[in-house]
């Protein structure tokens, strides 16, 4: 192995070695702590004319469609 090619070997080595060290900043929201988390996400489905009437309702009380959602569920359980 010649001298030229150990170099680059060692500044290859290198470059990949201070390529780990530095931490790339992570996109997007930090995770919130444990037990702060509403929870599971739950996919629903709605028909365009019952999204409308949910929409108008959720505006009606300014609120957004999940605040208004969970408001009228807790609310029909008794919570």
């Amino acid at each position: 192995m010649s001298y030229i090619q150990e170099l680059r070997d060692v500044l290859r080595s290198y470059r990949s070695l201070e390529a780990l060290a530095q931490k790339k900043a992570k996109i997007g929201r930090p995770k919130l702590p444990k037990g702060e988390a509403k929870g599971r996400i739950v996919p629903v489905r709605f028909a365009a004319d019952d999204l409308k009437a949910i929409a108008a309702r959720a505006k009606a009380n300014n609120q957004n469609l999940s605040e208004w959602i969970r408001s009228t569920i807790h609310a029909s359980l008794g919570a």
